[in-house]
């Protein structure tokens, strides 16, 4: 039997991990990052990975930083056939990755060289990208930069976000790989190296690209909230109140008014100018200290004084 260590966190790793145990590998052991304090209450949530690593009974690994630990030195001496990595969050030494007998391997969510690093989905939602997918390839020291084994496309529809995104990756992801391994295994599929010259980077979402710029057109200000749900979510200055925009539509017209100028307003709709006199609505949002609303609820409460032709959103 094949022998396995799996690495890997969120629920984009879940599905995969099942395929894994479903098609009678070996899990020597799971990988994934250590509880931490969720929410308000600061609740310690396991990954969930970890979760459903203990419903199978597999052992799990935790290690805060993998390079150096006494968990990396077990990995090596279990001497597992592969390594499988799905959105683990850790850069792992050259070491770990030669200690396999076969091959270190990721399954990655994009259609690499394209957004290389740790927010792939979310720059391919946030750039309007009509495609994204899923590439397996070997493990290099460097940042997604090995040999890509196997890549599939999947489209990006106008209503996905980044959750909706990942799970459909995650499925796209555990068929590859499952058809993938036996040809690692028996030799026969051929490597193709990746286009330095065509690298995209998509480095981890920073807390100021989590503001909206509504002097982008709407498709970009929808995107950009699309990207950015349902975590950490994207947020402006509305009526002179942080407030996180949750859900918006493009509106098919256009405007004269400058962005961030009221375009519409009734008691359930609400229309702001964006850039290239582009129109777009909110339909959901969250003021500093509320909780999440409908648009009609807003504009029943706070944000009952706000008018047509009013500039309602001043980028900070």
């Amino acid at each position: 039997m094949t022998s396995i260590v799996f690495m890997g966190t969120p629920s984009f790793s879940v599905p995969i991990l099942q395929a894994l145990v479903d098609n009678d590998y070996e899990i020597k052991a799971v990988v994934t990052q250590p509880d931490k304090p969720v929410g308000r209450k600061h609740q310690i949530q396991k990954s969930p990975v970890k979760v459903l690593a203990e419903q199978l009974g597999i052992k799990v690994l935790q290690p805060s930083k993998i390079s150096g630990s006494q968990e990396m030195d077990e990995i090596i001496q279990m001497q597992p056939d592969f390594i499988v990595t799905a959105a683990f969050g850790q850069f792992l030494p050259t070491k770990l990755l030669e200690s396999v007998k076969i091959a270190a391997i990721n399954v990655h969510g994009s259609l690499l060289p394209k957004y290389r690093g740790g927010a792939p989905v979310q720059y391919a939602i946030m750039n309007n990208d009509k495609q994204t997918g899923v590439t397996i390839m070997y493990m290099v020291k460097k940042m997604d930069a090995g040999d890509m084994i196997a890549k599939q496309a999947i489209d990006i529809t106008s209503d996905d976000d980044t959750e909706s995104m990942f799970e459909k990756l995650s499925y796209v992801g555990r068929d590859l790989l499952i058809d993938t391994l036996p040809k690692i295994i028996n030799q026969t599929i051929k490597p193709i190296k990746q286009d330095e010259q065509a690298v995209v980077f998509s480095p981890n979402i920073t807390p100021e690209q989590e503001v909206l710029d509504f002097s982008v057109s709407a498709v970009l200000v929808d995107a950009k909230v699309r990207a950015l749900r349902p975590n950490p979510g994207a947020y402006t200055f509305l009526n002179g109140k942080r407030t996180k925009i949750w859900k918006t539509e493009i509106i098919d017209q256009s405007t004269d008014l400058q962005y961030g100028e009221v375009v519409k307003k009734t008691k359930k709709e609400l229309w702001i100018a964006a850039g290239e006199n582009s129109v777009i609505s909110i339909l959901e949002l969250q003021p500093a200290g509320k909780p999440k609303q409908k648009i009609g609820d807003y504009l029943n409460g706070i944000g009952q004084s706000i008018k047509e032709g009013q500039q309602v959103i001043i980028n900070e």
